[in-house]
């Protein structure tokens, strides 16, 4: 045996003993695409995993970058990236080519819309649901279902979690098992009710084995029911969700989310107090002329990859291809009025 294929073998060696994996498991992990679709906690967890696991291609896709407050729960991130405001997706490639240099990796600072989504999930074999609002998450769904991809939805928040992997064609879909998506405002987030760590890494460790499955063609073993958890209170539950004939995406394959047609211009972040708006078309922006113009108005921090800007009661992170996340507000109305004032219309 070849010194470099020896060295594989003995890095996986543990994973290879157990039984339903095997050498012929691993080879399939080895040569197997994912796409882990958000980098905040139960993404850096997932990609962690699955990058140690020797999945041999992950895609990172995140629109985000690194604050402090993120290392509570992030695992991937440092108090340096932190400092630096590193995009998320970057920071994680950075950090999973010292865990496992013999895979690949691919980070995309992008944010998630109809018009870029197919591009992101097409040529994988699973995609893992990290993301941290349900409007993208519909999206996935109508773009995992149209193109028969398997994804894995997970979402925790407090103490509480779910897990569903969604197989299109045979399980239920995310409609099926949420229907429509909640109305703003409705429902708690972690702006409100606040998330623990350990609730994110079962999370996001039962989507992995669950991802592992599939890879591997273990169909038998996958858990094709919804599994709530409540850590704190020591519950556990799983539920069968059948799949609907009348699902307007499964069963009609009507796709609004990823024909656009429920696509907003702005987006309230989960645990943030920040909104994110989105230009009418896709920007290119320079962040060092853009630097020159705000500096009589507030403090300004520039790095390669972003641009800070404080101009008193608001920080609006603006990104080249025209983002801005307006933080200190909840009110779409208010963060749309501070990007036109300083971005223009």
């Amino acid at each position: 045996m070849p010194d470099n294929d020896r060295k594989i073998w003995e890095r996986y060696s543990r994973q290879v003993l157990f039984a339903p994996i095997g050498r012929a498991g691993q080879e399939k992990l080895l040569n197997s695409r994912v796409a882990v679709i958000g980098l905040g906690a139960l993404g850096t967890v997932s990609a962690n995993s699955l990058a140690r696991a020797g999945v041999g291609y992950l895609r990172l896709v995140d629109r985000d970058f690194v604050e402090e407050s993120n290392l509570q729960r992030q695992m991937l991130f440092d108090e340096d990236d932190a400092r630096k405001a590193m995009p998320k997706a970057l920071a994680a490639k950075a950090k999973l080519e010292k865990i496992n240099s013999g895979i690949t990796y691919e980070a995309l600072v992008e944010d998630v819309n109809y018009t870029n989504v197919l591009e992101f999930i097409e040529d994988v074999d699973v995609v893992v649901d990290a993301t941290d609002n349900f409007e993208i998450r519909y999206l996935l769904n109508d773009a995992c279902v149209k193109k028969g991809i398997p994804w894995i939805y997970g979402g925790c928040m407090a103490s509480r979690g779910i897990i569903h992997t969604i197989i299109p064609g045979e399980t239920a879909c995310l409609y099926c098992l949420l229907g429509g998506p909640p109305s703003a405002g409705t429902g708690e987030t972690c702006d409100t009710v606040g998330v623990i760590g350990p609730i994110v890494n079962i999370v996001a460790s039962i989507q992995v084995t669950e991802a592992m499955k599939l890879l591997i063609g273990s169909r038998q073993a996958m858990n094709r029911k919804a599994v709530f958890i409540d850590l704190w209170q020591n519950q556990f539950l799983e539920i069968e969700f059948v799949k609907q004939e009348d699902c307007p995406v499964c069963g009609k394959r009507s796709f609004d989310f990823l024909a656009g047609k429920m696509q907003q211009n702005y987006t309230y972040l989960c645990g943030r107090d920040a909104v994110q708006v989105l230009p009418p078309k896709k920007q290119n922006l320079s962040l060092e002329e853009l630097q020159k113009k705000l500096f009589p108005l507030g403090e300004v921090y520039c790095n390669n990859f972003l641009l800070k800007f404080n101009p008193g009661n608001h920080e609006l992170i603006i990104f080249p291809d025209g983002r801005v996340l307006v933080k200190g507000t909840s009110d779409e109305k208010e963060a749309r009025t501070l990007y036109a004032r300083y971005l223009g219309a």
